[in-house]
């Protein structure tokens, strides 16, 4: 062979080689969503709903602690859409985070591929639809980050993994909902729960009518399963509990907790628990699952349940008799705030990387910023019934904050978000935290009004540190868990009642500060915290994607539709393959 010809073909083999370098380190993980509109009737009532892949729930994205995950997402509904991956921190990348904040809306018939990575956590978490109250159709699923194998859990290896939604139904779909809510109303008592999108087992024959498809879980005797629960309703509290079984805590969101049984534990809409369940009863028959409401009248609200079965591989009959029993406590929120206290982070436990969760020492870093974040019953704000956070009721701008940062718009919103509730009459504006980077912040969530509310913030893990009812106060610090109050991206607040979060602000980006209650969050219960690192650098944040859509103020600069033009360039599979492919061929026709 000529040396000519070897010396093309080792050039070749390094440019490849080159090439392939920059693809190489951690995995990547290609995942393909086609949102649409089924058909489906999971309280009796044939209505529609949001799926994945045509499957309501969707597919749970299971992935490893640092993978790169990219997911392709083709819009058939017939408005405008977003995916929110709620809990994954999206380090470095708040252009990736699904909420109107920071994307514009992927429009009906488009692809839009999402492209991040779940750098440096393990947990639970789910992704669901965030604009137009698409949730309460549907159109989520979890999300599970595993461990790495050279981390260790701090368990023992379950023999299965199983992935639970539970939350609240309404017969009406999102459009009809959506409306109530735009006149002024209140959506009034869901028509059920739902567990994996299936209604209640019929436990009872005149509570629930026949012909209603429910949710089996096939088990194996003697084993134990992970179980990952998660609350995607619109705005009620879940007590969860497996007849006879006890649910002994992992993990929350991402933290392990230490571990203790629970006969029943409250999911908070937007929470997530993971629990080990030992499948250690006799199977003499199936039992029961539940989803049952809180702080409700029981007997008003017995549709209002849901309920599954789990089923040993060796059974010998259905589930049968009453349900297992609820908390009774319709009036008396302790019991439900003692059990959340009692949610702790184990400290010695490896999370994501070797060090013990507990070296990172929150409670001895000074605060840099406080905000004390009070909401209140929803009340009329230039005509319109709305809700708010400290006397401000959230618009969405129609050019999203970061968006607008990066062309430098002016006026899109204001970095002027009080500290504190303001006085005087309640008003609509776009206004934002001023978030310092690196420093450490204390919010305060102080729930006036009469419902339970969950909150959550994107693009962090906060440190649940304290809760209780009353005003909060300067001297309610002396309260706080400085040592192992769990680090969560959601936290219940009680009506009445105050919960103190702290949170290190080391993540650059635009992040969205919510309600979970999809209700109240719909009608403006929402702030962003802006981090911004005066020097810019590649290291804190990543540049704007190639595929970022654009809309309002900067509509003009958005090309129709292209396919390979929304697909992320960065990390796609198929580049690498073409690359491999040429590198084969080169080859083939040297020896030929």
């Amino acid at each position: 062979m000529a040396s000519s010809t070897w010396s093309f073909l080792i050039t070749l083999i390094c440019i490849f080689l080159f090439m392939g370098l920059s693809y190489a380190g951690d995995p990547f993980k290609f995942f393909n969503f086609e949102v649409s509109y089924i058909d489906a009737s999971p309280l009796g009532v044939s209505q529609q709903v949001i799926a994945i892949n045509g499957k309501f729930p969707g597919p749970t994205l299971n992935v490893t602690t640092n993978d790169n995950v990219v997911v392709n997402v083709r819009n058939k509904l017939d408005e405008e859409l977003l995916l929110h991956w709620s809990g994954v921190q999206q380090k470095r990348s708040t252009w990736q985070d699904g909420l109107p904040g920071t994307n514009c809306p992927i429009p009906p018939k488009w692809n839009w591929t999402y492209q991040f990575q779940v750098k440096d956590q393990i947990g639970s978490f789910f992704y669901f639809p965030s604009l137009h109250f698409q949730r309460a159709s549907g159109g989520f699923g979890g999300i599970t980050i595993n461990n790495r194998e050279e981390i260790p859990i701090p368990f023992d290896f379950p023999y299965g993994d199983i992935t639970i939604m539970i939350g609240d139904w309404y017969t009406r779909n999102h459009t009809s909902l959506r409306s109530t809510l735009l006149a002024g109303k209140d959506l009034g008592k869901p028509d059920g729960v739902l567990i994996n999108g299936k209604g209640p087992y019929r436990y009872n024959d005149t509570i629930v009518p026949d012909g209603i498809d429910y949710e089996t879980i096939t088990v194996h005797p003697g084993k134990t399963y992970r179980i990952r629960v998660s609350n995607v309703g619109i705005s009620t509290s879940l007590n969860f509990r497996i007849q006879n079984h006890n649910l002994l805590l992992a993990e929350a969101e991402g933290s392990y907790t230490v571990q203790q049984n629970y006969t029943s534990l409250d999911i908070h809409v937007g929470q997530t628990y993971s629990f080990l369940v030992s499948m250690d009863q006799n199977a003499s028959s199936d039992y029961y699952i539940v989803a049952s409401a809180r702080f409700v009248n029981q007997s008003q609200w017995q549709r209002v349940t849901g309920v599954g079965i789990l089923k040993y591989t060796n059974s010998k009959g259905k589930a049968h008799g009453p349900l297992p029993e609820p908390p009774q406590d319709e009036f008396d929120k302790t019991f439900s705030m003692n059990q959340a206290r009692s949610i702790r982070w184990n400290v010695t436990a490896s999370g994501a990387r070797p060090n013990p969760q507990g070296s990172f020492r929150y409670g001895s870093i000074n605060v840099t910023e406080i905000y004390v974040v009070q909401n209140t019953p929803p009340k009329v704000v230039d005509g319109k019934r709305r809700t708010t956070l400290n006397g401000i009721s959230f618009v969405n701008p129609k050019t999203p904050i970061r968006l607008a940062d990066q062309y430098k718009l002016k006026g899109v919103y204001k970095l002027d978000f009080p500290t504190a509730p303001l006085t005087g009459p309640p008003k609509m504006e776009t206004s934002i935290i001023n978030g310092t980077y690196r420093g450490f912040m204390e919010v305060i969530f102080q729930n006036n009004d009469t419902k339970m509310h969950t909150y959550h913030m994107s693009g962090y893990a906060f440190f649940v540190v304290g809760m209780d009812f009353g005003v909060w106060s300067n001297n309610s610090r002396g309260t706080y868990n400085k040592w192992d109050g769990i680090a969560r991206t959601t936290t219940q607040v009680f009506p009445g009642a105050w919960t103190a979060i702290l949170v290190s602000l080391d993540n650059v980006g635009v992040w969205n500060l919510r309600t979970e209650n999809l209700d109240s969050w719909f009608l403006g219960q929402e702030t962003y915290i802006r981090v911004v690192n005066s020097e810019p650098t590649n290291k804190t944040e990543l540049p704007m994607p190639d595929n970022a859509l654009f809309c309002g103020q900067l509509g003009k600069l958005q090309k129709p539709q292209d396919i390979s033009y929304a697909t992320s360039m960065r990390g796609n599979e198929s580049k690498f393959s073409f690359m491999i492919i040429m590198l084969v061929s080169a080859i083939l026709v040297v020896f030929h």
